[in-house]
């Protein structure tokens, strides 16, 4: 579900957010990781964007979901030493 409401000539998009206890695990596309380090959250600044988000991307062909997860963690911050644990699954 998207809603759109526009304010004062600006467009703000609502999405819907879904969480699953258990998924095809074939349908897990992208690997989102929310970390912290010396007690600060964790964000990298994106390559494309001006914005600043939480480590992560797609899944490669043949790749576990927890295997992306630990790519794109150190692709992204250089982390070579960590503990992952799958917190959540979720659609938007």
């Amino acid at each position: 579900m998207i809603r759109t409401t526009v304010i004062k000539g600006r467009i703000d998009i609502m999405l819907e957010v879904r969480f699953y206890d258990t998924v095809d695990d074939q349908l897990l596309k992208f690997a989102v990781i929310v970390s912290r380090y010396k007690g600060k959250w964790v964000f990298c600044k994106h390559k494309k964007r001006d914005t600043y988000e939480c480590p992560g991307g797609h899944r490669e062909n043949g790749e576990q979901i927890i295997d992306a997860a630990k790519r794109e963690l150190w692709e992204e911050t250089g982390a070579e030493i960590f503990d992952l644990q799958p917190v959540c699954l979720f659609c938007i």
